[in-house]
């Protein structure tokens, strides 16, 4: 069977749409939801941080657990409650993973907070919150996050 060369033209543009849609398809069909967490942080040179929060998706409530460490210069402690969204995730297991940032704050009583994070899953965080204690820091933050 022969095909003519304009019908073999449009079956190879079609294939081609069709592997392009086929390939953006998983990041179309991502799903956003809200977040709410709670993190205590302290340290002199070496901090650590704990904190637990709420992720908020398709009208149900997921308990997280949430940990990390920074170096760098840190001193003083501090408890910050952010909300915001989180994007790009299927499911709420796509939350769970290791955030990585760097950072220089300072809270003195009470302070404003935001920042972006991203981790292995591609899940977005974008927070905003308020920050209360005594602390001044410049370092290299990490933080993992786990779905109870």
């Amino acid at each position: 069977m022969r095909l003519s060369p304009r019908f073999r033209a449009a079956l190879i543009a079609f294939t081609a749409v069709f592997g392009f849609v086929m390939l953006a398809a998983p990041s179309a069909r991502a799903d956003s939801g809200r977040i709410a967490i709670r993190i205590i942080k302290a340290g002199f040179v070496i901090g650590g941080s704990g904190g637990s929060g709420t992720l908020y998706f398709h009208g149900r409530a997921y308990p997280l657990s949430i940990g990390g460490l920074s170096y760098g210069f840190t001193f003083g402690a501090s408890e910050i409650n952010f909300h915001g969204t989180v994007t790009n995730i299927r499911g709420p297991a796509d939350v769970a993973g290791v955030y990585g940032a760097g950072g220089v704050g300072a809270a003195v009583v009470r302070g404003a907070s935001a920042i972006v994070l991203t981790n292995q899953n591609g899940a977005v965080l974008s927070l905003a919150g308020s920050q209360s204690g005594l602390i001044v820091s410049a370092d290299l933050n990490g933080l993992a996050i786990s779905v109870r």
